[in-house]
């Protein structure tokens, strides 16, 4: 929990920063970045299941 929280305030952070000297936010368009982050688990998860079944 500690570690998103930190991630959290660091995002908020670099936004704020961003934002008061008018740059573009370093983050991509809202559901792009969503489909991103889902894409990352369900690959590691695929992984998983692929490495236990024929792998392991």
């Amino acid at each position: 929990m500690t570690t998103i929280i930190a991630a959290l305030g660091t995002g908020a952070l670099v936004g704020l920063i961003f934002s008061a000297l008018k740059l573009p936010l370093p983050a991509p368009q809202v559901w792009a970045g969503i489909a991103g982050i889902v894409g990352i688990f369900l690959g590691g998860e695929l992984w998983r299941v692929i490495s236990e079944k024929f792998l392991g």
